[in-house]
């Protein structure tokens, strides 16, 4: 594959066409903050989930009473897109509706995900446009592994501390769909401290109330993570795995015994024809 490298003076970012997956963010003082993808564990490093988050109902939607496969969220992970434009700093890569996407997702699109370096930062944004002739349904949001600990803080405690000081509800996953009963937060007062049991219920997810920026690190050593026009977050890890992945969605999975009709999803997207929609993250690493 034809990887895109790019960067500054502080920092190098490598993009894979598979996906448009980041595979790296490395700072000029040679520290890697991206999980390596060790498939013991988990093979993805930065997936861009299109066109639905989680899980689907026997892992089918249904678009018009019509039923279609759908994977784990969704296809746009696991397809080859087209770099259409880089430079040093920047690059940006594309999916379009083909005929094999139709036979899964019956509409008209074009994807594009541009990748940016920023001083110490990354940028990450997303574009969904509907390219056809009736409303679009769709889910989409950002899968980033960061490594734990962070480099440089073995044995340190690590913390997720949201910059909205809130306490957002918790729900979580049954065989993947999501368990609509809330849960008590377990922020206090915006902040939790990371400990690998919170992960053996699988993600945690706050549909709503988590805000749109966060503070993820140990002592002076952090990486400020804020999102844009996504409602939804979790934070998943393997147990005995060193990476947590902060997720910024717009969009869940199914509910258990909910329906399967793709545009039923909680907090799907709706773009009406020639419509676009913008999403993104921005990664800062700090210390």
């Amino acid at each position: 594959m034809d990887l895109s490298r790019i960067g500054n003076e502080q920092v190098s970012v490598v993009v894979s066409p598979l996906g448009a997956e980041m595979q790296s963010i490395e700072t000029s003082d040679g520290q890697s903050w991206l999980w390596d993808g060790d498939a013991a564990f988990w093979g993805g490093r930065s997936p861009v989930l299109f066109p639905m988050v989680g899980k689907a109902p026997d892992d089918h939607i249904s678009v018009d009473g019509q039923r279609y496969p759908m994977g784990q969220h969704g296809f746009a992970r696991r397809s080859d897109f087209t770099l259409v434009a880089s430079d040093a700093v920047s690059c940006r890569h594309e999916l379009k509706a083909s005929q094999s996407s139709r036979t899964v997702y019956p509409f008209d699109f074009v994807l594009s995900v541009e990748h940016r370096v920023e001083g110490r930062a990354v940028v990450v944004t997303a574009q969904v446009h509907n390219s056809g002739d009736r409303p679009m349904p769709y889910g989409i949001g950002f899968h980033p592994a960061f490594v734990w600990p962070l480099p440089g803080c073995d044995g340190q405690v690590h913390s997720v501390v949201l910059d909205n000081g809130a306490e957002p509800k918790m729900v979580r996953l049954s065989g993947g769909l999501v368990k609509p009963a809330a849960l008590p937060s377990p922020f206090a007062q915006g902040h939790l401290r990371l400990e690998s049991a919170l992960f053996d219920s699988d993600a945690m997810v706050f549909p709503a109330g988590a805000g749109a920026g966060l503070r993820y690190g140990a002592g002076d050593k952090a990486i400020h993570f804020t999102w844009e026009n996504l409602p939804n977050f979790a934070l998943w890890s393997r147990p005995g795995a060193s990476f947590v992945c902060l997720e910024p969605w717009h969009g869940t999975a199914a509910e258990v015994g909910g329906s399967d009709a793709l545009d039923e999803r909680p907090y799907v997207e709706v773009l009406g024809p020639g419509a676009t929609g913008r999403y993104g993250f921005r990664a800062e690493m700090i210390g």
